[in-house]
């Protein structure tokens, strides 16, 4: 899709799901990939809810490689509802969803190389809802609002974009292009696409964002969800009734 050889480019919760085609994607386009994740494996496993777990990656980072053009923060907040989240899990929740954003971007701007940009993955919960996720949905919101922050702070130094995905099955096989769970009906058509989203549809957009194509976009937050939340829906439109 682009060149990025050479590039250094640093993701959280990269060791899975969105977060592992994000990386995928730029490892394939030659860039040197710094990933934080709590899963095991090859990559900086730690905690991003801890100021010395993100002060130690980025100080790795810097270490080695000495810039940083790219900052990808995908890791996932916990999903817990007004009835049983806990004070300390929301309180995680904002931590991981929005604190660690900030404070990374913070450990890593003087090291950012010109043209550098900074992607925040937000969801489509941060303008609608389901009940029981307070703070998740806060947590999301909290980083939309973040972006458009930190592209006014950053302005000449880094661009700064969301992107709030829809409905995604990570479990999306890349070689056989196919869903492990196949979506019919409403799964499908409730999506104006006609589909569910897949990470591919989620890292394609993010590598677009960090290119020279992109250089005139800023502080933008972009909705990829199949058109579903554009969708109206009223009792008794499309075969949906409402019954409470």
């Amino acid at each position: 899709m682009t060149d990025f050889k050479d590039k250094v480019i640093v993701i959280t919760g990269g060791a899975q799901g969105i977060g592992k085609c994000i990386a995928d994607e730029f490892k394939k386009a030659g860039a040197h990939v710094c990933i934080i994740d709590k899963q095991e494996g090859e990559h900086f496993v730690g905690d991003i809810s801890s100021k010395d777990v993100l002060e130690a990656f980025a100080n790795t980072i810097i270490e080695k490689y000495g810039k940083v053009d790219c900052i990808i923060n995908n890791a996932l907040p916990v999903m817990r509802g007004i009835d049983d989240c806990t004070y300390e899990e929301f309180q995680y929740a904002l931590s991981v969803g929005v604190t660690a954003p900030f404070y990374l971007v913070k450990l890593l701007k003087e090291h950012l190389t010109p043209g550098a940009s900074i992607v925040n993955i937000s969801s489509s919960r941060d303008r609608m809802s389901m009940p029981q996720t307070e703070s998740y949905t806060a947590a999301k919101g909290g980083i939309a609002s973040l972006t458009h922050a930190l592209a006014i702070s950053l302005a000449g130094k880094a661009r700064v974009n969301s992107i709030s995905p829809g409905w995604i099955d990570t479990t999306f096989d890349e070689q056989t292009n196919s869903y492990t769970t196949l979506y019919e009906g409403a799964d499908a058509i409730q999506q104006p696409a006609g589909r569910v989203g897949n990470p591919h549809d989620i890292a394609n957009m993010v590598l677009f964002l960090c290119s020279e194509k992109a250089g005139f976009i800023t502080g933008e937050n972009i909705c990829i969800d199949g058109g579903m939340t554009k969708q109206m829906i009223y009792h008794g439109d499309n075969g949906w009734i409402y019954e409470p």
